[in-house]
């Protein structure tokens, strides 16, 4: 297999600024921010990277959460990274990504924000449960995808952002 991309942490800052308005310490932000853990497929075979939530989190039906990951990840230029939620909480509890799927771009790496991937999370399910993940449980999981362009493609912009930022 080839490898097309790296997964990193941002900077402590970033997380912090991130982690804003979430009610946390500074104190549990800086302990979240050491026991990040990097995206790993799970098998040999996985096609999918796991992504961890850096802390433990309850949401009942019809609820919602952005969930700052405290990672980065630089991808070789004909590549994106889609964001899936796990299968398995999906079909246990329609627990799913807000957006439907998550779509990564490889120039976002050099962002403002350092490229911080945040995921934004529903708990659609329709049997009234509760999803509870504890600090450190795989939630989502990315897939790097090679794509191409069209012959008469001629976008120069220059990304600086996330949700949006290329529609401004």
């Amino acid at each position: 297999m080839k490898a097309v991309a790296k997964f990193e942490k941002v900077s402590f800052d970033q997380f912090k600024a991130g982690m804003d308005g979430m009610g946390f310490s500074d104190d549990d932000v800086r302990s979240m921010y050491e026991s990040i853990i990097l995206p790993k497929r799970a098998t040999a075979y996985s096609a999918g990277y796991d992504i961890h939530t850096p802390f433990a989190l309850s949401l009942k039906p019809g609820e919602s959460i952005k969930i700052p990951t405290g990672i980065r990840c630089r991808i070789n230029e004909d590549y994106a990274l889609f964001v899936f939620p796990r299968s398995g909480l999906g079909f246990k509890f329609r627990f799913q990504l807000n957006n439907t799927v998550g779509v990564i771009d490889s120039d976002y790496y050099g962002s403002d924000n350092e490229g911080h991937i945040f995921v934004k999370m529903m708990n659609d399910s329709n049997e009234g449960k509760t999803v509870e993940l504890k600090a450190g449980d795989a939630f989502a999981q990315g897939i790097f995808m090679q794509y191409g362009i069209t012959e008469d493609d001629d976008a120069d912009g220059v990304r600086n952002g996330g949700f949006g930022s290329t529609s401004k």
